[in-house]
């Protein structure tokens, strides 16, 4: 049965006229393309967290904090496997409990996701200020930002449900989610460019200390580090800003836009995969650029084809670290401990 409260949304803002093809009971080669996608980000975030839980090398703070990335987008992927399965012309007989749930589940992972990425720059940060990489007597400070970031994600998450919404006022309706006020998503975005801005500080931060750190190593040796720290940060920063700014721009024209008014709010799907694909990303980015999370990936995939009965793999199955896969805590760490050696020299 069509909820009337849910029809008569989509139709204020025009989504079902353009959509009419997608409202059939088959699935359209654009939602099974994004289906796929989601299945390897749920794949490769698994395959982080059970290197994670299975090595206990890696048991340590900056570890906690990247399985927790990996958790959060393990269940962005599912989330949005949910979403993409009950759209269409299923929309249209959820009720407005159903659709926030609907909503509300994928953007706590996508926004915990988001705040994971800062509590990482956040903990980089302060590793490079107190020169004491990962001291085990610490970890409080580990579970007081994870458990800030899920907080935080779950109440802006809430929020729609909890009221701050815009049923039966049409008018102050966003167009790419029909149910959203336009205040809530305003609301919203100044958090996500906050986010944005503060993640970039802090690694512009940690370059600048790294640099500054290595002023008395040799010329040669610091324009290495530095070029590779640099590199590192220029990823991880560009990256996060191509994933996830088309959604703030096309989320900011959606919040001055009027309805029916914008004819490329209807096509915001794909800048919603866009700001999903982060999330496969991320396990490149924070893990596999890790020499200890390389060799326990390799251990996990061969000790898989192992049992399998297949091949196994040589114990040399881990590439050569090339200059531009060190991130940037590595080059942190290394050059902490350039600095203490010559301070215990001196």
């Amino acid at each position: 049965m069509v909820n009337q409260h849910i029809f008569a949304h989509y139709n204020y803002t025009g989504k079902l006229s353009n959509h009419e093809d997608t409202w059939g009971a088959r699935l359209d080669p654009k939602t099974v393309v994004f289906l796929v996608i989601c299945s390897l980000i749920v794949l490769e975030n698994l395959i982080v967290l059970v290197a994670i839980w299975k090595n206990h090398k890696l048991h340590n703070r900056m570890y906690f904090f990247i399985a927790n990335l990996a958790l959060c987008d393990l269940l962005a992927g599912i989330t949005y496997i949910v979403n993409l399965l009950m759209s269409g012309h299923r929309t249209l007989h959820l009720s407005p409990t159903e659709w926030f749930v609907r909503e509300g589940s994928m953007f706590v992972a996508l926004a915990a996701s988001t705040f994971s990425l800062l509590a990482i720059a956040i903990e980089r940060h302060l590793t490079m200020i107190k020169m004491r990489p990962y001291d085990a007597n610490k970890k409080y400070r580990v579970f007081l930002l994870i458990g800030m970031c899920w907080l935080i994600a779950i109440t802006l998450g809430a929020l729609p449900i909890l009221g701050w919404n815009c049923l039966e006022k049409l008018p102050q309706c966003s167009t790419i989610l029909p149910l959203y006020s336009k205040y809530y998503v305003a609301f919203c975005i100044t958090i996500f460019i906050s986010l944005l801005l503060a993640i970039s500080v802090l690694y512009a931060r940690i370059y600048i200390l790294v640099k500054s750190s290595s002023r008395n190593v040799t010329k040669h040796s610091n324009s290495k580090r530095s070029m590779a720290l640099l590199r590192t940060v220029s990823i991880v920063l560009g990256i996060f800003i191509t994933c996830w700014m088309p959604i703030f721009v096309i989320l900011l024209v959606d919040v001055s836009c009027g309805p029916r008014r914008c004819p490329i709010l209807l096509k915001a799907d794909w800048f919603i995969a866009l700001a999903v694909l982060n999330s496969a990303m991320n396990p490149v980015i924070y893990t596999l650029a890790s020499r200890e999370m390389r060799r326990a990936f390799y251990k996990l995939v061969c000790g898989c084809l192992v049992a399998e009965g297949g091949v196994g793999c040589k114990h040399n199955t881990e590439p050569s670290r090339s200059k531009s896969s060190s991130n940037s805590q590595q080059a942190a760490e290394q050059e902490i401990n350039n600095t203490k050696s010559k301070n215990s020299a001196c």
